[in-house]
Formats: structure tokens, sequence, C-alpha cells
């Protein structure tokens, strides 16, 4: 199969290279495809004539999205329509990732794939914008609180802060499921081969706080997670421009409908990352 990687450089988008490596990939980053460029985008994808698009590409940074909404809106929602533009041309299956933020977060149980996004930062709009410009036929995965072995990340940091702190402060009033990218990535390789198009949530199982989840970092370390300390979103100093959701759990409801592979426990899959992490360190 041949297939196209927006974001390629990216923690996410180097997963997915990682997970296509047996198919004839084409690693797009910034440098070598601005998605924000219609020409370059159609041309890139009538040239290449892949069988499936993986745009992982997208402006993440949620709090510079709220100081500069026309950026986050060019890349995430402009960039999208392009993509899907070149792909009904040529005929490749558009695999689109989204993100849990655009869920407003006020919803006591975890959002599932049909319910109604209302999305209140300016990223979440953008991404929402992204998803009503993919159509019908494409995948659109929705994600949440990604980590991996690339790029920055929460894991990343929490080890960081814990080698220069004595204790650590972690908000413990946003709840959701983190999403490791190696185990996101040959998921999306599956919808991308099977073509599967809707909406799906893909997450690793086990919802937990901020809080918690620095503290099962800490413990994969060899760490005391009692170093780690909760607080309230409220009294984040700075406090954050954009607003996050209180409950960010995704329900991967789709994935067990339809009988495919969800993802693992986060617990396991933080232990192994945090282990690879410090090897490669």
């Amino acid at each position: 199969m041949r297939v196209l990687v927006t974001g390629a450089a990216g923690q996410l988008g180097r997963a997915v290279v990682e997970a296509l490596r047996e198919d004839d990939v084409l690693a797009c980053d910034h440098a070598r495809l601005d998605i924000t460029q219609r020409s370059d985008v159609l041309a890139a994808v009538a040239e290449t004539q892949p069988d499936a698009v993986v745009h992982a590409a997208a402006w993440t940074a949620v709090d510079a999205c709220e100081s500069d909404p026309e950026r986050a809106f060019a890349v995430n929602a402009l960039g999208t329509r392009y993509i899907a533009e070149a792909c009904r041309r040529v005929g490749s299956h558009l695999v689109y990732v989204s993100t849990d933020y655009v869920f407003d977060g006020t919803q006591p149980q975890p959002y599932n794939e049909w319910d109604v996004p209302n999305p209140q930062s300016v990223y979440g709009r953008s991404k929402w914008a992204g998803e009503r410009e993919v159509g019908p036929d494409a995948t659109i995965v929705r994600i949440s609180w990604v980590c991996g072995r690339h790029g920055s990340n929460m894991v990343k940091t929490i080890l960081r802060l814990a080698g220069q702190h004595d204790t650590l402060q972690f908000v413990d009033d946003q709840r959701g499921r983190p999403t490791i990218a190696e185990d996101l990535a040959p998921l999306l390789r599956t919808l991308a081969v099977e073509r599967r198009a809707g909406v799906f949530h893909a997450a690793n199982q086990g919802a937990t706080t901020w809080f918690e989840f620095a503290r099962t970092v800490l413990a994969a370390a060899g760490d005391d997670p009692e170093r780690v300390h909760p607080i309230a979103t409220h009294e984040l100093q700075p406090p954050r421009p954009a607003p996050r959701p209180a409950n960010s759990v995704l329900d991967d409801l789709t994935l067990r409908l339809e009988g495919l592979p969800r993802l693992p426990d986060h617990r396991e899959s933080v232990g192994g990352l945090v282990r690879d992490l410090l090897e490669r360190a």
C-alpha cells in the first residue's frame, strides 16, 4: 500500500511512518509539504497517487491558537480542505486525525462518536471545522492526551520536572484517556487499509486525571509517586489562555461495535514508554 503521511515529523506522524515501514510510505513534514498551499497539496497527491493519506499535520499549540485563530483555521481547517480535495481527485482514502477538544467537557459520562461536538477553544473549533471538510467517505479518528517516543509530550515533561523539583503539581479536575502514539499508529493503518468511513474514537483504555497520570509515570520510572500533589485548574499559574474540557474521556464505541482492536490499557503502555525513554536518555 502506498500511504502519504502529513505531519510526518511530529510525534504521531513519526509513529505512523514507523508502523508503515513495510508499505510504500511518503513521509511529508512541513518542509516538504505546506498543507496551507492548495496548489502544493494538489500537486503532491496527484504526483504520488497514494492509496491512502493519513493526515496527522495540525497546529496543536492549544494556547497559542487562542491568540492567532486565523493561523489555527488556516492549518487545521483550510489545510484539511485541501487534503480532502486532493484525495477526492485521485481516489485516495483519507484518515483525518482529530481531537477530544471538539467537546466542551460538561457531559458527565464519556463521549462517544455520536455525541454532538461543542468546542470551547480556538484549537477545538478549528479541528471541528476540519472534520466538516473531509466528507462522508473519510475516516475521522479522535484522540486525546497524545504521548509517545517522539516529540514533546506530557510523559517527557513529567520525567524532566521530576529531575528538577522535589515535588510536582498536576491538575486533578481534568479527566481523560491518554493515547500512546505507538499504540495508535497500527490502528490508523488498519482503518486506512480497510477504508473505513466515519468517526472513530481511539484512546488507550483507562480514564485518569493529569495528577493520576503523573503518578503513573513516576511509578513506572521507579520514582516515588507521592511526590506528585493535586491542584485545581484555576490554581495554575500563569492561567492557561485556552479552556480545557473537564471531561475529555473518549468512549471507543465504534471500535467495539465494529469488532476492531481497541488500544491497550494506558498504564501498561506508559510503563513500556517510560522504560524506553529512560534507556534512550
